[in-house]
């Protein structure tokens, strides 16, 4: 069986100082470093927005980080201008190690609807390339870590599942948005709900 760690977007706008920083979130990297060796495979993603992108609140007018719109045909909600292509704040953090990283997918990268999963766009109606690339290398678990748990880590994992993957989930590898009170107790929940598994880097 080859296992599989996606890495989910550890970015410097995600991390302390960042952009959309993360509260706790650089914490996550040195327990991805470790376990990243127990893997036959290593994939880390990468938020890769163009400038003006539609989930940038500064792209529609009057509105501020955390209201909701429409983008895509989906519900949006709007964020601080992050992970814009080429600007130090898109690439990944240096303090992850990627001597083991096969691939980078790239994610957002339509200025017309956003993609937090790291399977799809949020409308779903273009993929990423991840999951042929899995399982062209013949993967059948897919283990999952980074940020952020309640928005691109949890999208990730319920597409995961969907596609037939055994999904787990690396619950202290993780840190959380948590817009509105109790979203991350909501996403671990829908994740083992959908039929992930919630593990620690423990047993990951």
């Amino acid at each position: 069986m080859v296992r599989a760690l996606v890495a989910v977007d550890l970015q410097y706008d995600f991390c302390r100082g960042g952009a959309l920083a993360v509260p706790d979130g650089d914490a996550v990297i040195p327990v991805v470093n470790r376990i990243a060796e127990r893997f036959d495979l290593v994939v880390a993603t990468q938020d890769w927005h163009p400038a003006g992108h539609g989930s940038f609140a500064s792209s529609h007018h009057g509105a501020a980080p955390g209201d909701a719109a429409e983008l895509g045909g989906v519900s949006q909600t709007l964020w601080p201008d992050h992970c814009v292509q080429g600007t130090p704040g898109a690439e990944l953090h240096a303090g992850f190690d990627q001597r083991r990283v096969s691939a980078i997918v790239r994610k957002g990268t339509d200025r017309g609807v956003d993609s937090y999963s790291a399977f799809f766009d949020n409308a779903r109606k273009h993929t990423t390339g991840l999951a042929g690339y899995l399982r062209e290398l013949g993967a059948t678990e897919v283990c999952f870590a980074g940020l952020a748990t309640d928005y691109c880590v949890k999208y990730s994992v319920l597409d995961a599942v969907e596609l037939g993957f055994a999904t787990r989930v690396v619950v202290d590898a993780c840190r959380e948005i948590d817009l509105v009170a109790g979203d991350v107790e909501r996403a671990f929940e829908e994740m083992r709900s959908a039929g992930a598994t919630l593990v620690s880097s423990a047993d990951a």
